[in-house]
């Protein structure tokens, strides 16, 4: 009997993210990568926690995907000149410390990738009223 109702949960919950995917704006659309980022960092933390080796090396592999074929690959190297070669960097590092806490079971890695996407995304966050004004 759970089992359905989890079921129909989860679907409506992936409906509802696809949802939110289709209707989004670019500006949004970055957000949704910065907020799922981290809560990938949050589960492995809880994992590592829980000595959940497994979870942990998904909830990281699953952060490095979303850095690197999201938040990367979404850089427009040409129109952001020096900040996008800035942010493709400082989103490679990320992609390292989380390989590095990964291999070391290291917190503090985890929680410095976290600290640096909150404060991406806190700034990020910030230019919505501009974004919105030059059509992002």
């Amino acid at each position: 009997m759970f089992g359905a109702a989890s079921n129909r949960a989860a679907a409506y919950a992936k409906v509802g993210v696809e949802t939110g995917v289709s209707t989004a704006d670019p500006h949004k659309l970055i957000l949704m990568l910065y907020d799922g980022a981290l809560v990938a960092i949050g589960s492995a933390l809880h994992a590592l926690d829980n000595k959940d080796v497994p979870g942990k090396g998904k909830a990281i592999s699953r952060a490095i995907e979303i850095i690197a074929s999201g938040l990367d690959a979404s850089l427009d190297q040409e129109a952001g000149g020096e900040l996008a070669m800035r942010l493709s960097a400082l989103y490679e590092y990320m992609t390292d410390r989380l390989l590095y806490a990964n291999l070391h079971n290291n917190r503090a890695a985890l929680e410095e990738v976290a600290q640096l996407l909150a404060g991406l995304r806190e700034s990020w966050e910030s230019i919505a009223p501009q974004a919105k004004a030059a059509g992002y």
